[in-house]
């Protein structure tokens, strides 16, 4: 097995705690390898302890160091708990990628008030907590670094009404939370990927992989995105090359969000794609192709 092939240097995070959320699977397993790759001891958190279980052996074999906690970020006493157990493992939180999230394709008129909270309680009020207390117990007193994972939400999300919802009020947060915790020493960002190839597509129905393959073409890039180029921005996020960016945004999303109707062909042809500026960023080494792309 090949190590992460990580961009930036080694050692970068040494001697560094970071938190991951949704740590088990797709954008925050790929961010956590590359986070170990470069010296942090990552700590996942997640509500499937096999998977966490899975990733930190993946870790660990890489020579990485890791821990994990199952929670349910939705669950105020669950994360006060967590937060506390790993301050006292291990001494302080340097940094937290607030990763965890999800959705479901539905119209609006088909969401239930229950379906509607769930989703804004996983990709807002979660977030939320994990946020306020990695702040209260450790980022007040030494400082430190977070990164919020949003969305394509610029011109609104059709069919996941609820996730746009949530994750324009992340945006919000985001902000805020820049503002009134700069005083701590303590930089708050978020990033926004677009459409990603990761594993959390093969959470969605079968009848939606021809629309799936299909929205490629509506990337001005020509293609879907991958892990591990939505892991470098956050990486870089939490690097000390963005102690000066505090309350923004990183898209990561091919120019999607500036496709306007007329403007004819979107996509850039293979060609072009294969041009050193745009090619893919391959880093991830155990990277798995979601499976509605591998027939």
């Amino acid at each position: 097995m090949s190590a992460y092939r990580s961009v930036f240097r080694p050692g970068l995070f040494a001697g560094k705690v970071v938190v991951v959320t949704g740590g088990g699977s797709g954008i925050g397993r790929c961010t956590a390898h590359e986070l170990a790759a470069l010296g942090a001891h990552v700590v996942l958190l997640g509500r499937k302890l096999d998977k966490l279980q899975h990733v930190a052996s993946e870790i660990v074999v890489d020579g990485g160091r890791c821990s994990f906690h199952a929670v349910d970020i939705r669950d105020e006493a669950a994360v006060q708990d967590v937060v506390q157990a790993i301050v006292v493992a291990q001494g302080r939180i340097d940094g937290l990628v607030n990763n965890a999230g999800g959705q479901y394709i539905t119209p609006l008129e088909q969401i239930s008030a229950k379906g509607w909270d769930a989703v804004v309680a996983t990709n807002l009020t979660g977030g939320f907590l994990v946020a306020r207390e990695c702040y209260l117990q450790s980022m007040q007193a030494h400082g430190g670094a977070i990164v919020n994972m949003v969305a394509d939400i610029w011109g609104s999300m059709p069919g996941m009404g609820h996730s746009g919802a949530a994750r324009a009020g992340m945006v919000s947060f985001t902000e805020t939370a820049a503002l009134e915790w700069a005083k701590s020493g303590v930089r708050v960002n978020a990033v926004a990927p677009g459409y990603i190839a990761s594993s959390g597509m093969d959470h969605y129905p079968p009848e939606a992989a021809g629309m799936l393959r299909e929205m490629q073409e509506t990337v001005p890039a020509g293609r879907f995105g991958n892990e591990a180029e939505t892991s470098a921005g956050i990486v870089f996020l939490l690097s000390p090359a963005a102690a000066f960016i505090s309350g923004t945004v990183l898209r990561i999303d091919g120019a999607r969000p500036q496709v306007r109707q007329g403007w004819g062909q979107v996509a850039a042809p293979a060609e072009a794609r294969e041009r050193d500026a745009v090619k893919p960023f391959d880093g991830f080494h155990r990277y798995e192709t979601p499976k509605l792309f591998r027939a």
